[in-house]
């Protein structure tokens, strides 16, 4: 089965995957149990093709794969390095690259519905790691299992989003999550060149999912469950005098706005968006955000072996 789209998980698929990263942590913590996992699967492989560049997702997904003992083969820069540079279509790769007898395919693709695309064509499993400002399913789902190892749920919970929201794929495919899931409230803020995109808010609509829009990060982080930071991708904005005073910022004067439950999270790299002196406040959850992953690659790996994703 392929995986392009935080949408064609039920609640029981995201509980029962979230059960199998719990387990994967979980062996993962002895030594004894680390030796069982790495011979797991042997003599299967993964190829990760990667048309944008990635740190987190390539290399736990990479990870994930030999930690089960599989083999890995693949390009961290396809647009250079791979027959793209040619010209050649994501079709015909992914066409070539099911004569190989691999076992899954990971994409991250520079456009949307790449992924899409690509599973098409596959008679491999095909799993996208981020396709433009699409979607990113993997991320989504690693995102909400920190939400519910913090919270112990994943519904009535105040959600904070904040930054670049039109263009963020992690965002979006978190939304999905979110909107499966009952009484949640979704509060997005940002300027109007970044707010979120109709079709997101749509889905919300449809599944009876609460939200607001707004410019005021004050108002917004008062009861906050959760706060979800992105990059504000300055390159894409038309007007700077949009921008409020001192950008969109979380700092230790943020803080102070938050509950002490809170948990601030980012899908990561940062660049100011969140000031370093945040790191070490309790509610930063974004370095364990990105750990788990791991977990999460792996059990979704594994239920791919087992044929069950």
């Amino acid at each position: 089965m392929h995986i392009v789209s935080s949408d064609q998980f039920s609640v029981g698929d995201i509980d029962e995957i979230f059960e199998s990263a719990a387990r994967m942590k979980k062996t993962l913590a002895t030594a004894g149990g680390r030796e069982k996992l790495a011979k797991k699967y042997p003599g299967r492989q993964v190829a990760t093709l990667f048309y944008q560049p990635s740190t987190r997702t390539r290399l736990s997904f990479e990870t994930a794969a030999l930690k089960l003992g599989m083999g890995v083969v693949g390009t961290e820069a396809a647009m250079a390095f791979s027959s793209a540079a040619k010209g050649e279509t994501i079709e015909d790769t992914v066409r070539v690259l099911n004569q190989y007898q691999l076992d899954a395919i990971v994409i991250r693709y520079h456009e949307v519905g790449g992924a899409k695309r690509a599973a098409a064509v596959s008679s491999v499993p095909i799993i996208n790691a981020g396709d433009g400002p699409g979607e990113h399913p993997t991320q989504s789902l690693l995102d909400a299992y920190t939400i519910k190892a913090s919270h112990g749920r994943l519904s009535g919970l105040k959600v904070v989003m904040g930054g670049d929201l039109k263009f963020s794929r992690t965002v979006r495919s978190l939304c999905y999550v979110l909107s499966k899931y009952k009484d949640n409230h979704i509060v997005f803020v940002s300027i109007p060149d970044f707010q979120i995109p109709k079709d997101v808010t749509d889905n919300l609509k449809r599944t009876d999912t609460s939200f607001e829009l707004t410019t005021d990060m004050s108002k917004a982080f008062a009861d906050a469950d959760v706060v979800y930071w992105t990059r504000l991708q300055k390159e894409y904005l038309k007007d700077a005098k949009q921008l409020p005073k001192g950008g969109l910022v979380i700092d230790k004067q943020s803080l102070k706005l938050m509950p002490k439950h809170t948990i601030i999270m980012h899908p990561l790299p940062r660049v100011d968006e969140i000031t370093t002196d945040v790191d070490s406040d309790h509610r930063a959850k974004y370095f364990e955000q990105a750990g788990n992953g791991l977990y999460i690659r792996m059990a979704l790996f594994d239920g791919i072996m087992n044929g069950r994703a």
